[in-house]
């Protein structure tokens, strides 16, 4: 008889992230390996991972992949969001693909991108732990005093943006550093996962288990 048990994970064994919420940044041409990675692998720890994006006044988007072309619907929205509701995340994670390039649209070049706002105020929370992979660095170039001084890693093609943002770039798959967990690019969403997974579950939960 085969055994099953490593695809059917045992419901009462303690769940690492039980109480925390985890909030990831979406928009079109997401990279859908990584997404679906998301999505089960914090659910699997017990965390509650809330999809946001900006919705520019609609109820809900459907954003579609970069691969496949597969739908996403996102109806939660970054913009407007409270102090108080912004330090209920445990994490805020820039995913990889054209995510970030969408995202730091903004229609008034003098005014930060709402997304990079965003990223600003989740900056300034220690509390917080940010997650930045691949090409998600780029969400960051408007605001370059975040990120410099920070060792991060980053799409090979984006060694010359952390390098003007005044980032020490390291040459690795995975870096961590204080509050900052960076990856190298969505091939590498699993092992940017359980940094984060690892960090978190060092931590108290925000809220007791049920």
């Amino acid at each position: 008889m085969s055994d099953h048990s490593s695809r059917h994970p045992d419901p009462a064994r303690v769940r690492a992230l039980t109480g925390h919420k985890i909030a990831l940044l979406m928009e079109s041409d997401f990279y859908e390996p990584e997404i679906f990675y998301y999505k089960q692998r914090f659910a699997e720890e017990g965390a509650e991972l809330h999809l946001l994006t900006r919705l520019w006044g609609q109820p809900q988007l459907t954003f579609r992949g970069h691969e496949y072309q597969v739908p996403m619907d996102v109806n939660e929205s970054f913009e407007g969001m409270s102090d108080e509701a912004l330090r209920e995340f445990s994490a805020i994670i820039v995913p990889s693909g054209i995510v970030s390039d969408r995202l730091r649209y903004s229609e008034d070049v003098s005014q930060l991108p709402p997304a990079t706002e965003f990223m600003r105020r989740a900056f300034a929370e220690p509390t917080i732990l940010k997650g930045i992979i691949c090409h998600g660095m780029w969400l960051m170039a408007p605001v370059p005093e975040l990120i410099r001084g920070r060792r991060v890693t980053a799409h090979n093609n984006l060694h010359g943006d952390v390098i003007n943002m005044g980032g020490i770039y390291v040459d690795a798959d995975v870096v961590g550093d204080g509050d900052l967990i960076t990856a190298r690019n969505g091939g590498q969403a699993a092992h940017f996962a359980r940094a984060i997974i690892d960090r978190l579950a060092a931590r108290q939960p925000a809220l007791a288990a049920a």
